[in-house]
């Protein structure tokens, strides 16, 4: 293994996170990702269903500065009980 970083910042990263569909979920995670970089823009987040229709994938694409910001959003929305998943 080499040293070499698998990213190289500042890079645009996409932060996929898993939940069931409910009116909170896609604000929830906004607000625990926007604690680590600021504002939002409607444009950066995309939102898909499950076939099923219970759950929701809410992807919110940052401008990651660090490898330690993306490990510090990760384990704020891993943590948080209302998500399921996050990629």
């Amino acid at each position: 293994m080499t040293d070499e970083a698998l990213l190289e910042f500042p890079c645009e990263f996409p932060i996929k996170m898993m939940g069931r569909d409910t009116p909170e979920f896609g604000e929830t995670v906004r607000i625990l990702v926007e604690k680590h970089v600021g504002p939002i823009d409607d444009a950066a987040i995309r939102k898909a269903m499950s076939r099923n229709g219970n759950f929701v994938s809410v992807t919110i694409t940052v401008n990651a500065k660090s490898q330690q910001q993306l490990d510090d959003i990760y384990r704020d929305v891993s943590a948080h009980e209302e998500v399921l998943m996050a990629l």
